[in-house]
């Protein structure tokens, strides 16, 4: 049986097997790709004036073969993708001919067959054995000849359904493996906006779209859903657009989509079907002369079906890269989507789904961890107010200084660049920098002078009692010499001089005590206080038992000399003890692989450059340029930073020098504090006005 359907065009789809008799005849046309069809018909060429049976003929042209003759002088006219037979008759005198060459390359011998009619046995025409179907004697029958043909049909007939099967075949790996690339685009994309962008453009280029948009399904809190419009692409046509929300209705298309769940595949939308519930809003084309005429809208399906949005596709083209400059154009170029085509975006639909619920979820993830921080930071500045918006100013400041170092072209940073993963990482590590000071106890944390209050009190109250003990220790006096002399003699002189005594001793206590409280103050002591300090814990008085005391305890005057701040090296030691609190807190939390570095970030924002910083004493190699940029930023935020109990802001200009007082002594880096300055960072937080942070 010859009866073999043939006449297939496309790529894309798997057409009807060769065997189809009836649709061969019908002629059925796939198209499969942009570029339009491919034409695989069998063609029979064959000699002018050769006697081919008219019932062969009929019977060949019935079952899809093209019956062609060709000129002796030119040889069969070969199209690379058909599938022919050609019947040659060749005679010794005959020269090869000059077409021989030229047809034989236009295809391999699978898709083309020869039969050859021949004068035996010198005339052989000199062929490749692979393109030879059969060689005939020259004198053979023509019913004889119309069997050997109807055989070498039937094997091309064979030929063409696996080269049919096989490009099928082709097409469905590439178009997985297309599908794998882009799956893995999307699941590696982790910013809302980008992804967006990505579904859209990939949909498009899979099925060669000139246009598309994309809505999303959204909820109000009563639970009502709405579309949100979300983005619009247009290769012929720039397009502005805003995000709008619009009622999830039956009568537009996407929102019959998204609340049916079907995919439609619309030839032209200026020509929907009477009974269609939806209409096609031309507001568009009517606005920008666009004309909008084959789509194909996907609903976007989660695992459990429910729909989180529509891909909208607009105007199929035969070649991408045609712009639809005019509705001719529109007519020559745009053709209907094909089932292929919807198979294809409904594939890519359900990843994007997917990838589109993950980015939720990673988001909503993302804002749960924002909250843990901000209520971490929160707990920290708590228990010392006067230090509220320190970590995120910092966190400020060191990413507008990664930034200019970003920007940077020339020295020693000049290769240095961040991504924003990185730039992420390096904000959480400053905003936690201090986290570890929960651990430090509450007192020591906002010890505003060297003396505690309640021990101040104590030395202020022993001072009271001193002076009360004076008055009524000169009181006595003034009696005793009342008892035993009595008004005789010059008493008041003798009061008088008593009186200036006491006043001399109240004096000298009001001297002690200012001494006292001007040493309590976090600052450098002057040169002679400590002596004075000294000289106060020499005088001693008695208490109401009549034992001795000192005016200032040993201990007192230790911490009062503390040259520098308001700790001693106990309580400086736990208050350092909070990067290391910090780094243990941090390594604690389970951190992405792309935030894994926060910790040892962290860590070092107190380490110098010449290894006299804390806790590890870490030299500038050592150091990672991220915890450089924070400590520059720490210290001028400290400097700056609204009056805090244990010491007074200063001005920018004062906080810069300082900077580079530090830069001097070796602590800090010398080119992030000229770029610090330079790139004017610390006009970031210039007039800061504290955020609610929960």
């Amino acid at each position: 049986d010859m009866g073999r359907r043939v006449a297939v065009e496309g790529t894309g789809e798997l057409p009807p097997p060769v065997g189809d008799r009836r649709r061969g005849r019908e002629g059925v046309e796939l198209r499969g790709t942009a570029e339009g069809p491919l034409l695989w018909r069998i063609t029979l060429f064959h000699p002018q004036g050769w006697p081919l049976p008219e019932a062969l003929r009929g019977e060949l042209e019935a079952e899809g073969v093209e019956v062609k003759a060709y000129p002796p002088q030119e040889g069969p006219s070969v199209a690379a993708e058909r599938f022919h037979l050609s019947l040659v008759i060749w005679r010794a005198e005959n020269p090869v001919p000059s077409w021989l060459g030229r047809v034989l390359e236009a295809q391999p011998p699978l898709q083309q067959q020869w039969i050859l009619l021949e004068e035996e046995p010198l005339s052989r025409l000199p062929l490749p054995e692979a393109y030879i179907a059969a060689r005939l004697p020259l004198l053979m029958a023509p019913e004889q000849v119309a069997s050997v043909v109807r055989n070498a049909v039937e094997r091309l007939f064979w030929m063409a359904e696996a080269h049919r099967l096989t490009e099928h075949t082709n097409r469905q790996t590439q178009h997985m493996e297309a599908l794998n690339r882009i799956g893995a685009a999307l699941s590696s994309e982790r910013e809302l906006s980008a992804l967006l962008e990505l579904i859209l453009l990939k949909s498009r280029e899979i099925t060669s779209a000139d246009a598309g948009s994309l809505y999303l399904v959204e909820e109000k809190e009563d639970e009502e859903r709405y579309l949100r419009f979300v983005l619009i692409q247009n290769d012929s046509i720039p397009v502005d657009y805003k995000e709008a929300t619009m009622p999830l209705s039956r009568e537009s298309i996407a929102g019959y989509v998204a609340l049916t769940g079907v995919t439609l595949r619309l030839d032209d939308v200026y020509h929907l079907p009477p009974d269609a519930e939806f209409r096609f809003n031309r507001s568009f084309d009517e606005r920008t002369g666009y004309r909008t005429k084959s789509m194909l809208v996907v609903p976007m399906k989660n695992v459990q079906g429910e729909v989180l949005g529509v891909i909208q596709l607009i105007n199929r083209k035969r070649s991408w890269e045609v712009k639809l400059t005019s509705p001719e154009v529109v007519e020559r170029t745009v053709i209907p989507f094909t089932a292929t085509s919807e198979s294809l975006v409904r594939s890519l639909a359900s990843q994007a789904a997917v990838a589109l619920e993950n980015n939720r979820l990673y988001a909503s993830i993302e804002n749960l961890f924002e909250g843990f921080v901000k209520a971490a930071v929160y707990a920290i500045e708590a228990r010392d107010p006067s230090t509220s918006g320190h970590s995120e100013r910092v966190a400020v400041l060191t990413l507008a200084l990664a930034d200019v170092v970003d920007k940077e072209r020339t020295g020693p940073y000049a290769h240095v660049h961040f991504t924003p993963q990185q730039l992420k990482e390096l904000r959480y590590a400053a905003i936690l920098h201090d986290v570890g000071k929960i651990g430090v106890r509450e007192h020591v944390l906002v010890k505003a002078k060297k003396l505690y209050e309640h021990h101040l009190a104590l030395v202020e109250e022993r001072f009271e009692f001193v002076k009360r003990s004076l008055e009524t220790e000169y009181t006595r006096r003034k009696m005793d010499y009342l008892l035993q002399r009595g008004t005789e003699g010059n008493y008041q002189e003798y009061f008088r001089a008593l009186d200036e005594e006491f006043q001399r001793e109240l004096q000298l206590l009001d001297e002690y005590f200012q001494t006292i409280l001007l040493a309590n103050e976090p600052t450098i002591l002057e040169e002679g206080s400590f002596e004075r300090l000294v000289e106060i814990a020499g005088r001693t008085y008695l208490d109401i038992y009549g034992n001795p005391h000192r005016l200032l305890q040993p201990e007192e005057v230790r911490i009062l000399s503390i040259r520098r701040g308001s700790l001693d090296e106990e309580e400086r030691r736990e208050i350092e003890s909070h990067v290391t609190k910090s780094y243990l807190f941090l390594r604690q939390i389970p951190w992405t692989k792309d935030l894994k570095q926060v910790p040892e970030i962290a860590y070092g924002h107190h380490e110098k450059l010449d290894g006299s910083g804390y806790p590890r004493g870490l030299r500038s190699e050592e150091i990672p340029i991220q915890t450089r940029m924070m400590t520059v930023c720490d210290i001028y935020d400290a400097l700056t930073a609204a009056d805090r109990p244990y010491k007074k802001a200063v001005s920018v200009e004062r906080a810069l020098d300082i900077l580079r007082y530090e830069v001097e002594d070796g602590h800090i880096d010398r080119e992030l504090v000229r770029l610090f300055i330079e790139g004017r960072v610390f006009e970031k937080t210039r007039g800061w006005k504290l955020r609610v942070l929960l």
